[in-house]
């Protein structure tokens, strides 16, 4: 097999391309880099500055403040024989304003869950729905005025400490 003689480059061949080109990528390239970073930079400065805002706003909001009660013994209503509830609660208030004006008149208040918490059937404080709905019904209780026309208590919260049914 004969092989094909190799032919000396021509001396009309066209010249290699040119550079223009190049140079037309290199800048596009450029460009694109610096638009990516610039909307980077966009993005995170707006993503740090809301977590200023939510950390300003946290620095704003007032600690819970808690009030605990003396416990509760109370003879339940039941078809069963006897049944008692032993209750330990803590109220949450606005502010230890409102902790005074309930220990002023804790009297009043404990009367009004006594009757309350004895007024409830044993089965019904025994479900999580029960002791959610007697949540809401003590925080009606609590927040009552305590003069005719007078305003009432600012109670945010029953959070039960102990709860036994026997």
């Amino acid at each position: 097999m004969s092989k094909a003689p190799v032919k000396p480059a021509e001396e009309g061949a066209p010249a290699p391309k040119s550079k223009k080109k190049l140079i037309v990528i290199i800048v596009a390239a450029v460009v694109l880099l610096a638009a990516a970073g610039g909307g980077a930079m966009m993005f995170l400065g707006k993503k740090k500055s809301s977590d200023k805002k939510e950390e300003h706003k946290e620095e704003h909001a007032k600690a819970p403040v808690f009030m605990p009660l003396e416990p509760f013994v109370v003879n339940l209503q039941s078809d069963e024989g006897d049944k008692y509830l032993q209750v330990q609660m803590t109220l949450q208030v606005e502010d230890d304003a409102q902790v005074n004006l309930i220990k002023a008149n804790a009297p009043q208040v404990r009367s009004r869950l006594l009757m309350l918490l004895s007024s409830k059937d044993a089965n019904e404080v025994l479900t999580p729905e029960g002791k959610e709905k007697l949540i809401q019904e003590i925080i009606e209780q609590v927040s009552l005025p305590f003069v005719p026309k007078g305003e009432p208590q600012k109670v945010s919260g029953v959070f039960f400490t102990s709860f036994v049914v026997q």
